[in-house]
């Protein structure tokens, strides 16, 4: 049987210091318990893509945001699904961190800091498609 595919849609968030946002997955996820990842999650069905990702950022940060340009597609198969998924950089950032329940911490961190930390697999994924630019 094929697995299904879902769409996923990540968003990058830099701060004045060109820092990036990211946020570590809870202990009790399916996927990349643990792990730091860039805020965003699953687009619903019949949902645009960039209001999954406005809807997302705020459940998960308490960020207000716009989707600005297109960065990076990559696709994860995992054990029970595909995912494809979209990195968006985001515009006109306003509120402050609150995070979710879903992960169990955040950070602003530069690339040198995010290659010491254990990264999600589709952060890993476009950083090196990306050569560690983003």
């Amino acid at each position: 049987m094929d697995m299904p595919y879902g769409l996923t849609v990540r968003g990058i968030i830099k701060n004045e210091n060109n820092e990036i946002l990211i946020v570590k997955r809870h202990p009790k996820s399916k996927t990349d318990p643990e792990m730091w990842e860039l805020p965003g999650g699953k687009v619903e069905a019949g949902e645009f893509f960039a209001d999954a990702l406005i809807r997302e950022i705020k459940e998960e940060t308490s960020l207000d945001v716009k989707v600005g340009d297109f960065c990076e597609a990559i696709q994860n198969d995992y054990m029970h699904k595909r995912t494809v998924q979209l990195m968006m950089y985001l515009t006109d950032v306003t509120g402050e961190v609150e995070i979710s329940e879903e992960h169990t911490d955040w950070m602003w961190a530069n690339l040198e800091k995010i290659k010491t930390l254990k990264i999600s697999t589709s952060l890993e994924k476009v950083l090196k498609k990306r050569n560690w630019e983003i």
